[in-house]
């Protein structure tokens, strides 16, 4: 437990913007990091106080953790929020705040660390009797050893980086042709990523369901689950689209996946929030799945949670760095209705998803009922080459999974935004695609229909002439900042 009365978070964008929302409401000031890219962007004008650390590059401002210690010793903050992404999921950053005195809304740095190595993880999860995926990890990494053990596994496998995230080094290998160089090159990924060019070798599971089950846990013994989100819309092993309930899981399923959770959160001592997440194979009550890895963070994805069960999550990470008991036992939360959340990317379908960057001329988001907006960015601002593409989260929840579908589609249509291109036509397109109103989704969804998807929602060449002739000034006078953040809701 630590002493937390003003935060920092070290971050930007949207969640950081997520985090100030949630001070606020605990009548707790807030203290923004940026960097000289992000100088006028949302979150530095919602903080109580904002500190700049570092030109653009992220080495030199967010990853940077003698700047961000830094910051939270000029303004007395003493704790840190990382957010996702960034320092979120660094054991050196999570030990260097306790070392100096700060709290760190998170798990602790030991714990991150066990779990940050996927043959680590794998091996808790196989001794807390959680189901894995078949695989092999040989101890001498040698070309040779990893050829054998894809072999004992039995093709098609998936070789896959012991440190690795986000697909990065993953490779499919479905038969013996080309092992040598497929090894080689998940190797120098791996490297080039990580620091760290340990491999496994995992039996590949062709169309799964990618579901993760949220987790909460305290310092005096009580570890929750709150159900589950469906992620299995991905491009590149990336989330497109995440939903709760899943229509893959019955209430045994469910049951038997949030007991799987919890079991590995208590295994490892797990404390703050975490994801667990797992690949589905199968349906109905004897579906098999497998443990696939931890986030030792907050997701993307938190908000459907947040929309299904009525728990704050920030609110939760707080109150348990702060101490405190969960408020709620497992017993007394419930699944309400249904959300679904998609992430609006500033990115051209049309060209492979090409990342886009340039000002946002143009931006006003829908606000109808059902509907939640997590963003960073308000119209005049710009969307930096620098950092992730993300615009914003567009969340809509319903009685129904019908009702939640409908009013995200409606919400997106009703969503302009000009000067650079984003995937809004792409996604209303999913969204009204057979498959996945039927509920029938796996994680080659995108794969298999993602192209005639894009052909469908290309966008228009001369889309940035028409932003231009739609341009609303912005002033360079002196107005109250809080007039540019119109819009923009928690």
């Amino acid at each position: 437990m630590g002493r937390v009365t003003q935060i920092l978070i070290a971050n930007r964008g949207e969640i950081a913007v997520r985090v100030i929302r949630a001070c606020r409401e605990l009548g707790m000031p807030s203290v923004a990091v940026f960097s000289e890219a992000d100088a006028r962007s949302p979150h530095v004008l919602l903080a109580d106080r904002a500190v700049l650390i570092g030109p653009p590059s992220p080495a030199e401002s967010y990853l940077s953790i003698p700047a961000i210690l830094k910051a939270a010793r000029e303004t007395g903050a003493d704790a840190i929020h990382p957010g996702y992404g960034f320092l979120s999921e660094n054991p050196a950053f999570a030990s260097a705040c306790v070392e100096a005195g700060i709290t760190f809304i998170g798990p602790p740095a030991a714990v991150i660390e066990r779990l940050g190595s996927k043959i680590a993880a794998r091996a808790i999860a196989e001794k807390a009797g959680v189901p894995v995926v078949p695989g092999e990890t040989p101890e001498e990494q040698s070309n040779g050893a990893i050829g054998a053990a894809a072999r004992k596994v039995g093709f098609p496998v998936l070789l896959k980086p012991s440190a690795g995230g986000g697909g990065i080094g993953m490779k499919t290998l479905r038969d013996e042709r080309g092992l040598t160089a497929q090894i080689d090159q998940a190797r120098r990924e791996a490297v080039a990523a990580f620091g760290d060019g340990t491999l496994y070798v995992e039996r590949l599971i062709e169309k799964p369901r990618h579901i993760e089950m949220q987790v909460l846990a305290d310092d005096h013994g009580n570890v929750v689950h709150l159900f589950e989100r469906e992620c299995s819309i991905q491009r590149r092993h990336q989330k497109v689209v995440e939903e709760t309930p899943s229509t893959a899981l019955t209430p045994t399923l469910r049951q038997r996946m949030g007991d799987a959770a919890v079991a590995l959160a208590r295994a490892v001592e797990y404390r703050n929030a975490g994801t667990v997440e797992f690949l589905l194979e199968g349906t109905g009550d004897d579906a098999s799945f497998y443990f696939l890895e931890v986030n030792t963070r907050l997701q993307v994805e938190h908000p459907v949670t947040e929309r299904v069960t009525g728990v704050d999550l920030v609110h939760a990470q707080i109150g348990i760095a702060r101490g405190e008991p969960l408020p709620f036992t497992q017993a007394s939360l419930s699944q309400r209705g249904h959300a679904i959340e998609v992430r609006v990317y500033a990115e051209d379908p049309s060209h492979n998803d090409l990342p886009q960057a340039g000002p946002l001329l143009l931006y006003r988001e829908p606000s109808m009922p059902g509907i939640r907006i997590d963003s960073g960015v308000t119209e005049g601002g710009e969307i930096s080459v620098h950092y992730d593409p993300l615009v914003a989260k567009l969340i809509a929840d319903g009685p129904t999974r019908e009702v939640a579908r409908r009013r995200a589609i409606e919400a997106l249509r009703s969503y302009p935004i000009l000067g650079i291109r984003t995937n809004v036509a792409f996604l209303i397109e999913l969204l009204e695609h057979p498959r996945f109103v039927a509920g029938d989704i796996d994680t080659r969804f995108l794969d298999v229909d993602g192209e005639s998807l894009r052909r469908i929602a290309a966008v228009p060449e001369d889309a940035s002439e028409v932003a231009a002739s739609m341009r609303t000034p912005v002033s360079s006078g002196n107005t109250d900042p809080w007039d540019s953040l119109r819009g923009f809701r928690g």
